[in-house]
């Protein structure tokens, strides 16, 4: 039998990025805010001290910062013929764990999506025709726009201290900037990074062929900065340990450097860490969240009642505690009916890599977020006429930092082993750079989130299963902006270029993104969407679903500056109106 505790007012389910922002907000409101976190905590001088922040061999290859599978995981397949299987060991997408999630080992490549990304429905319908959109192509439109967004969109990139320069001020192309970009109501709060030798040749390259390169958006700090909760950072070392790691110079954004040490000061506001939320309780009707029910670290249960509750966890775990908790109607692909685990999708990249036999690149000079792109291949920026194939991605050199086990490539040719493949790695280490795309991947009607008939948890709960691959959709735009990326790559005049194309069916094995959204989509129709264009549940008004969760589809960029945007859009709503008459939003 569950303990009891005494109600509050919200209680946050996961405490990373939107755990954090949704705790801020509200305390802010007058709320008492209790955030249940499964992990321990964690912060900058305790676990990414710079004495041992840069230890590859601890946080990557043994997964300190990741969700342990030992504990919790998932099984996948890549369509409904095949029985799914556990994935042991994490590698195709990182999830984190503890305070902070993701965001504490995330890049720091911040975006904005595209006007258009937000009716990706009705603008590719009506630009191209029915045909551009089979019918087994299950994207929405998102119920909200870029206009309404921008708001939200440049409190997180003053929070965070973005490092960028605008391509569009109100309506306005600035020089330098994304010129594919939606207008924004001012500058960045920092000034791009300073570039080395890798994305400043391929800035050169993409520009003799008529293309317009600019500054990845960076929450890397270009220089110090002072928040507007007042908290400070320091400028990037560009050390080369963002990715996949805590950053120990309080250079990179993440809850522990923007939000955590104001939030945790207030005294409306309380953490319970090593508390795992197992299900969410409704009252007789079904129609209104109770309380959540969570197991401590040494295995006592609890029932902690809410007026108000937010999953603010990764969109995978959100996803399985709504299928656990019974709460909307689960996906069914053989009938397209149901809403729950709906299209889920991912991203697709690929690279090409070129070898110099006379520059020195000192490619272990880097930073998550440091590097010159393209966009003219995104989203609906090119004609797709007569391409096959919607949606797009961005192109570029982003110099994350070559750290010495991870990366050793090699020329096309090379032997896997041996000594030539030994000399080939010392030959080419510091003379090779990589041009990256980063593409879109639209949702299908047979990718999709259930959970598992077979496999359990240790509290004896299903597992959630993916169901997933690639679609011809994805591979012929892939293909397209591998071509191009090849033809910036050859524009630098190199000694040779290799050709990384991604061929063949999702693979859990290699590393790719962790960007993974859908499953929770947000929408106008409950008969299609889980939540509405506030993220709040359709069946449990006070019950939000906050996260990547809620993206119908996923564009061309990585989803964080999205994923935060929208936790500052339902915010607002929640606190405008919801606490003033609760109910239904829309």
């Amino acid at each position: 039998m569950a303990e009891r505790l005494p109600p509050v007012d919200a209680v946050l389910v996961g405490f990373g990025w939107t755990g954090a922002i949704l705790g801020q907000e509200l305390t802010d409101a007058g709320l008492n805010v209790l955030a249940l976190e499964r992990g321990t905590w964690r912060d900058t001088p305790t676990d990414f001290a710079p004495t041992f922040a840069q230890d590859e061999l601890r946080y990557y290859w043994r997964h300190e910062l990741f969700q342990p599978p030992a504990h919790e995981t998932l099984t996948v397949r890549n369509n409904v013929s095949q029985t799914a299987l556990p994935m042991r060991r994490l590698g195709s997408f990182l999830p984190g764990i503890n305070v902070g999630g993701a965001g504490v080992h995330w890049n720091g490549q911040t975006w904005r999506f595209l006007p258009t990304d937000f009716v990706a429905r009705s603008h590719n319908l009506q630009r191209y025709g029915k045909s551009a959109v089979p019918a087994d192509m299950t994207i929405q439109d998102w119920g909200v726009t870029y206009d309404e967004l921008e708001p939200h969109y440049d409190r997180f990139e003053y929070l965070c201290g973005i490092s960028g320069r605008a391509g569009n001020l109100r309506g306005t192309i600035q020089a330098g900037g994304n010129p594919f970009e939606g207008p924004r109501q001012r500058e960045y709060p920092n000034p791009p990074m300073a570039m080395t030798l890798p994305p400043t040749l391929f800035a050169q390259a993409a520009a003799s062929l008529g293309h317009k390169p600019f500054p990845q958006p960076s929450a890397n700090m270009s220089r110090p900065y002072t928040n507007p909760l007042g908290v400070q950072l320091g400028p990037c070392t560009y050390c080369g340990f963002c990715e996949k790691f805590g950053c120990g110079n309080y250079a990179k954004a993440s809850a522990q450097t923007t939000i955590l040490p104001v939030l945790m000061r207030k005294p409306n506001f309380t953490l319970r860490t090593q508390s795992e939320v197992t299900r969410i309780n409704l009252d007789a009707s079904g129609q209104r969240a109770v309380s959540v029910t969570y197991v401590d670290a040494a295995g006592r249960e609890y029932e902690q009642p809410a007026e108000l509750i937010l999953l603010t966890a990764y969109i995978l775990h959100n996803v399985r505690l709504l299928l656990l908790s019974r709460i909307g109607k689960p996906y069914d692909p053989a009938t397209g009916e149901g809403v729950v685990g709906r299209n889920y999708a991912y991203q697709i990249t690929s690279s090409v890599n070129a070898f110099f036999d006379d520059k020195l690149l000192n490619p272990f000079i880097g930073a998550g977020a440091h590097g010159m792109l393209i966009d003219e291949f995104n989203g609906d920026n090119f004609d797709h006429s007569g391409l096959g194939f919607i949606g797009g991605g961005f192109i570029g050199t982003v110099q994350t930092g070559a750290r010495p086990i991870e990366t050793h490539p090699v020329p096309a040719g090379t032997p896997k082993w041996g000594g030539e493949w030994k000399r080939a790695v010392a030959r080419s280490y510091l003379r090779s750079m990589t041009v990256s795309t980063h593409g879109a991947v639209m949702s299908h009607r047979g990718n999709y989130l259930d959970l598992d008939p077979t496999y359990r948890d240790v509290y004896g709960r299903p597992l959630m299963r993916m169901t997933f691959d690639f679609t011809d959709n994805e591979h012929r735009m892939s293909d397209y902006l591998t071509q191009r990326a090849a033809e910036i790559a050859q524009a630098m005049k190199p000694a040779s270029i290799k050709v990384n194309a991604r061929k063949g069916s999702w693979d859990v094995v290699p590393y790719q993104t962790t960007h993974n959204t859908g499953g929770a989509i947000m929408g106008t129709d409950p008969a299609t969407s889980a939540v509405n264009r506030y993220l709040q549940s359709w069946d449990v008004p006070n019950l939000f679903v906050i996260g990547a969760s809620a993206f119908p589809q996923n564009p061309g960029y990585n989803p964080t500056g999205t994923v935060a945007a929208l936790a500052y859009w339902a915010a607002d709503a929640i606190r405008a109106r919801y606490l003033k008459a609760p109910g239904p939003l829309a």
